[in-house]
């Protein structure tokens, strides 16, 4: 092996985790890969931007000056297509493509015909003639995409291209620090029934900014054809979703954050496809081979879907097109990768990772590696300020090194195993038997230098089947024991819980922080969409936004706190210290103390122990304040604590170090900064 490249990746690879050392080899090899391809790419087209524009030629495109509409399609297989739609009343001959010099269908429809040209909203699809038969498919690069309320058939619509000012929007990294509001648009309301674009950007986005997240998050945009998959079964890639609206709505929505000062990020589904014929892209040519893997290795064993063929050109080119048209068209900030774990092997992280070899063994899908390196390559030439996330549960090395450092690129990695965890001490322990230890350990349980996005709870715990933390905390006694004039012992317990768990996985958790929408006042309830078995009810797909509205309910205490906290991390720059230090850890008492970025932390999880007098260890003397108290009233505690009352530091000749003494009380979080 070559000592200097065995050397620089050391240098900049396994400095923090030396179980690498081992698998250098391998990662010389994905980075050897990924190098090869992007020399292919720029040796034919010039660079990874020119190789991303494929939509920019396929597809539907108005010339102004010929005065018409090229269509055009990729479709090696097959044997004929032939244009239809309303504007030649679904002539399934009158209109054939040809293919031109460079191998692509095509066909021009001029304006003048007055008999059957393309208006705006024209209906349209493609019967394709393929060694599957003759079918009609909408084309594979259409922009939008609507369904016909009575037969509930999918068909491709023209949208002519609307002039949209987007005026000054400021591109950045992230705000500091990194907040991320997670929403779903149709959900985003309270009637029963689907919001839009508009109502998100008019009811919503002011809601965001006033809680002090600094980006969202969007679910579902791309076009899906079942509701209930929460968008991760994608058939038609380029177009957003229009049972939201527009894609002007769509755009007023972003540009209206970006006047907010919220990041956009679009969570992107590259990670498999709806295996619909009909709405989706499978078997467009005639052939499962045109996009995915052929036989068995080609469906998903557990997502009843498709999976793309990442080493084939022509896919990453489809692939990587697809990222760009949303960062150029519509200006997202960057994209939410879904599904990477399952991307990056061929068991799709369905494995236990027992051991560092099962990251580098032949379970490692190396093509699908590529792309996600050649994804992050053009996220960032695109934007250099442009965001990637990972989901990975797996843990996998290098996620968030530069891919000519043999990673993969990604900016962020999501923390997946701490909401896990907080499932499981509530299932499976009585609260006076968790252990500190234990909780401090998996709260910190990442590799330096991998940017980790914390969270204690996703839209995946607020599922049918699942339960949201206040959910299974509290119960159902959030429907009738929530009103702040009736005591219950049991919702003092789950408010209590609640702050902690999501302070805590806020202060100790990540390098950032994620929160579903409504999560943060303990909506009630699951998610749950319009299907067969609940009678096509939209009651459990909104969020009851008027529940933290009203003062007379405790929803409106988890609001105040989580405004309080993600202020708190704002102020003081929480991030900006990768690890909280421990100060002191306390499991008789169920306590402990830490300190990230000058803040001192103390949680008492004991079910009863107050203690007076609390003395532990803290690193610079002086005078200290009270930051912020969950147990304050405003927050739905008792007000145990003068908020007021300033803390002062003692020195011990005999441990050499300065305490801070406290009045540590049960089930709470304070947090102390140097007056």
């Amino acid at each position: 092996m070559n000592s200097k490249k065995n050397k620089l990746l050391k240098n900049v690879f396994i400095s923090n985790d030396p179980a690498l050392e081992s698998n250098i080899p391998s990662i010389i090899g994905r980075k050897q890969r990924y190098l090869d391809e992007l020399d292919k790419i720029n040796e034919e087209f010039g660079s990874i931007l020119s190789f991303s524009q494929w939509h920019d030629y396929l597809g539907f495109h108005y010339d102004k000056q010929l005065k018409g509409w090229f269509y055009r399609e990729w479709a090696p297989q097959a044997k004929a297509l032939y244009l239809i739609g309303d504007f030649n009343n679904w002539n399934r001959r009158s209109h054939p493509l040809r293919l031109n010099t460079k191998g692509y269908w095509e066909i021009f429809i001029s304006d003048e015909n007055e008999h059957s040209h393309l208006v705006d909203g024209s209906k349209i699809k493609v019967t394709v003639v393929g060694v599957n038969g003759e079918l009609d498919r909408i084309p594979l690069f259409i922009t939008r995409v609507i369904q016909n309320e009575q037969s509930k058939d999918f068909s491709g619509q023209i949208w002519y291209p609307k002039p949209f000012e987007w005026g000054k929007t400021i591109k950045k990294k992230s705000t500091s620090p990194l907040l991320i509001y997670e929403a779903h648009i149709g959900m985003a309301q309270e009637l029963p029934g689907t919001g839009s674009y508009n109502d998100f950007t008019t009811n919503i986005l002011p809601r965001i900014k006033e809680d002090g997240y600094t980006a969202i998050q969007l679910m579902a945009i791309q076009e899906h054809p079942y509701y209930g998959s929460f968008g991760y079964h994608v058939s038609n890639f380029f177009a957003a979703s229009s049972r939201f609206g527009t894609p002007e709505d769509l755009k007023l929505l972003i540009k209206t954050a970006h006047e907010y000062g919220l990041i956009v990020i679009m969570d992107l589904v590259h990670s498999h496809s709806v295996k619909n014929i009909n709405e989706g892209i499978n078997c467009f040519d005639g052939s499962v081979e045109q996009f995915f893997l052929s036989g068995d290795e080609g469906n998903h064993p557990y997502w009843d879907s498709k999976l793309f063929n990442y080493g084939k050109p022509t896919v990453q080119r489809f692939l990587l097109s697809n990222i760009r048209y949303w960062m150029d068209e519509f200006h997202f900030d960057g994209f939410r990768f879904d599904g990477v774990g399952s991307m990056l092997y061929k068991h799709h992280a369905y494995d236990k990772f027992d051991s560092i070899n099962k990251y580098f063994d032949d379970g490692v899908c190396n093509e699908a590696i590529t792309y996600l390196q050649l994804a992050n390559n053009l996220i960032h030439k695109i934007n250099s300020n442009a965001l990637s996330i990972a989901e990975d549960v797996s843990g996998m090395p290098g996620l968030t090194r530069k891919p000519e450092e043999g990673g993969i690129g990604f900016d962020y990695r999501l923390g997946m195993g701490i909401p896990d965890f907080w499932i499981k001490i509530l299932t499976d322990y009585k609260d006076e038997e968790w252990n500190m230890n234990e909780i401090w350990q998996t709260l910190n349980q990442r590799i330096a230098g991998v940017p980790t996005i914390a969270y204690a709870e996703s839209h995946d715990q607020a599922l049918v089947g699942d339960k949201t933390i206040a959910f299974r905390l509290i119960d159902k006694l959030m429907y009738t024991k929530m009103s702040k004039s009736e005591p219950n012992l049991v919702v003092d317990r789950g408010i209590a819980l609640h702050k902690m768990f999501r302070i805590l996985t806020l202060s100790v958790g990540g390098n950032a922080y994620l929160n579903f929408m409504g999560n943060e006042f303990g909506h009630p309830e699951w998610i749950d969409f319009p299907r067969l078995g609940n009678n096509w009810s939209y009651e459990h797909a909104r969020r009851q936004w008027s529940l933290s509205d009203n003062s007379e309910l405790k929803y409106e205490y988890l609001l105040n706190f989580d405004k309080a906290m993600i202020r708190v991390c704002k102020k003081y720059n929480l991030f900006d210290q990768e690890f909280a230090q421990l100060l002191n850890i306390d499991e008789n008492n169920k306590s402990f103390m830490f300190e990230r970025n000058g803040l001192i932390f103390s949680f008492n999880f004991h079910v009863s122990n107050s203690i007076p007098n609390y003395e532990f260890p803290v690193n610079e003397s002086g005078e200290y304040q009270i930051i912020l108290n969950s147990d304050d009233v405003i927050y739905g505690g008792f007000g145990r604590i003068d908020s007021n009352v300033n803390y002062f530091t003692s020195y011990s000749l005999e441990k050499n170090s300065y305490f801070l003494s406290i009045y540590n009380i049960n089930r709470s979080v304070i947090v102390f900064g140097k007056k």
